[in-house]
């Protein structure tokens, strides 16, 4: 099984709203790398193949933060 890239598009008006996704996110087992950008309003996530995109939608949400769209290696889902 190869690793997952899941795609983010994500409401942060402001650096502490990135900061905070891209904290919880760097808690999250499982996660290779991510890149959480203000400017695009996005987070791309890479993760091992355990980690689901549900668990990764879910720790986002923690935030409180509004996920607009989200996409798992490269299909759309549901948010």
């Amino acid at each position: 099984m190869s690793d997952h890239t899941y795609k983010f598009n994500i409401s942060m008006s402001c650096g502490g709203c990135s900061g905070a996704v891209e904290r919880v996110l760097k808690k999250l087992e499982g996660v290779k790398s991510l890149d959480v950008n203000l400017d695009s309003q996005t987070a791309n996530v890479v993760t091992e193949p355990s980690v689901s995109y549900d668990t990764v939608l879910a720790t986002i949400k923690k935030t409180g933060k509004t996920v607009n769209s989200g996409e798992a290696d490269g299909e759309s889902k549901d948010v």
